[in-house]
């Protein structure tokens, strides 16, 4: 099949074990981003099958309706950067292994590096070191402060264990059906909403993009937190409602956020008034961006791909595209 994979920034992939999975294939791999649909209709005009990064680029309606010859799109994960039903209306079929029970380790482990970092001021103490003043302020021991954690699902646990390795309190809110399987687990549940937001040092949002988690996080919430509180966001930026976190900043509470994700992606703007807040300690939507973690998901994206070319798709979620051919 002709393969192409869009959005390797970094050309990572030809150079991970995982690769040798599309040796069988003719592929493309695209290093750049583009946005503007005819540009990228053109580039993938002979597209049989379709890789993604992720959310890093939408396929839309107009784009899939200009590939005549696309029968499957393969990814991992979620996929509301995809229109499914233009997919099933031009006989794409989309695979996406959603992976249920393994966390993304990466996404975690980066969570607690930007509590650790912001909780310790650490962006405030290297750039006083490396500019000659030495110490720039006094940071925040985690032992014995309490982290909560809002949505109960893969990574969230897997930040919980972090944070019970450093004697963390560790204190949980989520839908009422989260709550729910918490409270089965025997783990501990805030009283409220309110007092989920009040009384944690570091809240940590961990809840999937989906149309009735959009602008969960609210700036209600946000007033809750405690001027030396921090927030941490290393899920989705269409969780927290627009413009709540640049006014909570500039309203002092919380003290302090770290994020990794943003409403716009690539952001490239260092004038962004949310990027550019004194108070915000931000990456650049690295989460899942690492070696083991790239070989972990593209093992299964470049699986799916060979199961279609031998007629045996995987991981279907439009299935009708794929029993309606057959």
């Amino acid at each position: 099949m002709k393969v192409h994979i869009l959005d390797d920034w970094f050309d990572t992939l030809q150079d991970l074990p995982c690769f040798g999975k599309l040796s069988d294939h003719h592929v493309k791999v695209w290093t750049d981003h583009v946005e503007d649909t005819g540009e990228l209709a053109a580039r993938l005009q002979e597209a049989e099958a379709l890789v993604l990064f992720r959310e890093r680029t939408k396929i839309t309606r107009d784009l899939i309706e200009k590939l005549p010859n696309l029968k499957l799109i393969s990814q991992r994960s979620v996929y509301p950067h995809v229109d499914l039903q233009a997919c099933s209306d031009n006989g794409v079929l989309l695979c996406s292994n959603m992976h249920g029970g393994t966390p993304s380790y990466a996404a975690a482990e980066l969570t607690w590096a930007l509590i650790m970092v912001g909780m310790r001021d650490l962006p405030a103490q290297m750039a006083s070191v490396k500019t000659g003043r030495w110490q720039a302020g006094v940071g925040k021991t985690l032992r014995g402060r309490q982290l909560g954690l809002y949505g109960y699902g893969r990574i969230a646990r897997a930040v919980a264990g972090y944070a019970e390795a450093f004697k963390m309190n560790v204190v949980w809110w989520s839908s009422d059906e989260g709550r729910a399987r918490a409270q089965a687990d025997g783990v501990q549940i805030a009283t409220s909403r309110e007092a989920f937001f009040a009384n944690s040092d570091v809240v940590s949002v961990h809840v999937r993009l989906k149309p009735n988690t959009n602008g969960i996080i609210t700036a209600s919430d946000f007033s809750q937190m405690q001027p030396g509180a921090m927030f941490v966001n290393t899920s989705r930026a269409g969780l927290i409602a627009p413009g709540a976190l640049l006014d909570a900043l500039n309203a002092g509470r919380p003290g302090k956020a770290a994020i990794d994700v943003f409403d716009t992606e690539p952001l490239t703007d260092p004038n962004d008034p949310l990027l550019s807040h004194p108070n915000l300690i931000a990456t650049p939507h690295i989460g899942f961006v690492t070696e083991d973690e790239f070989d972990l998901q593209f093992a299964d994206i470049f699986d799916q791909v060979n199961a279609f070319a031998e007629g045996a798709p995987i991981h279907m979620i439009n299935s009708e595209v794929w029993t309606s051919a057959e």
